[in-house]
Parts: C-alpha cells; structure tokens; sequence
C-alpha cells in the first residue's frame, strides 16, 4: 500500500465528476488490497460508511438494501432499483425477495438523493412504512432507511419519522 500514494493536490486539480470517480476507484483499490473486513452496522454512520462509495454523486436514484444476520453483520448489499433524476420504483417483493434467499434476520434500506440533499420526502418516508409492515409479516425487521447525499445521510428512525 506503501507504493499507491495519491495525493490530495491531484485529486483536487480533477473536474468535480471525475474527482468523486477517482475517489470512488482509490476506495475500491484500498478494500482489495487491504481485504475487505467484516462490517457491522450499530449506528446510521456505519450505514453511510458501507455505502457511501456505492451511491454518493450518481445521477440517478439507486434504491439498495443492507442484508443483516443477527449480529448486524452485512451479509450482502444489494441494489433493488435504478431510478431516475427524483425517483426510484420500489416494490417490497423485490426488496424482501434476496433477503428471503440469503437469510437476513433484518435489512437497511438507503438510496442516494442526486440533488445532494439527503433530506426524506413523503414518498420515501410512505416507503418505508409499508416495508416495515411487509418486514413484520415475513418476520424480517427493517432497522432503518438512510438517506444519501453529497451533503451527509438522514436516518429515518434517528429522525423519528417511522
């Protein structure tokens, strides 16, 4: 790792697009060449923190899901949906369906907001909702939903709007 210096200067003399692009590619080289630990998720910074380099400063909403055991250990992260500039259609048989497959004991739901503001419209909040009400009959506890941006992440639950 000695060997694979980047330094700030270099990125920051990069157009914005392409500096999140290279920042996105040094994150994926340093997972490889440290090896990719066991995550676990306690808190909403640890959601933003496994997902950050997946969804911060795309141009469309991804719609993905924290597969969770029952120790909080991400099993899998998978992206349900790719939306468009302002929305993503999400429907709970696809959400709960690689969950069911993989055995979650619980999951986490994150998108991105494209216009960098992480802040849950009704939409997202109606959502969330009506996967914590799918999640209670297939007996599989959705924890949160966590908002993404440029600018930071929202966590539903900390927020207390579900």
């Amino acid at each position: 790792m000695e060997d694979f210096m980047v330094r700030e200067s270099q990125l920051s003399a990069l157009p914005p697009k392409r500096r999140k692009q290279a920042e996105k590619l040094l994150e994926l080289i340093r997972k490889v060449m440290e090896g990719e630990k066991d995550h676990y998720i306690h808190t909403p910074a640890d959601v933003f923190q496994a997902v950050a380099t997946d969804l911060v400063g795309l141009d469309k909403e991804h719609f993905m899901i924290l597969i969770l055991n029952t120790k909080n250990r991400i099993l899998s992260k998978e992206v349900i949906s790719i939306g468009t500039l302002n929305s993503a259609i999400v429907h709970p048989r696809e959400v709960f369906k690689p969950a069911i497959i993989k055995g979650a004991a619980s999951l986490i739901c994150t998108h991105n907001h494209p216009s960098g503001d992480p802040t849950p419209t009704v939409e997202d909040i109606r959502l969330t909702e009506r996967l914590i009400q799918a999640g209670e009959i297939l007996g599989i506890d959705v924890l949160d939903h966590v908002v993404i941006g440029t600018e930071g992440y929202v966590s539903l639950r900390e927020q207390g709007m579900i």
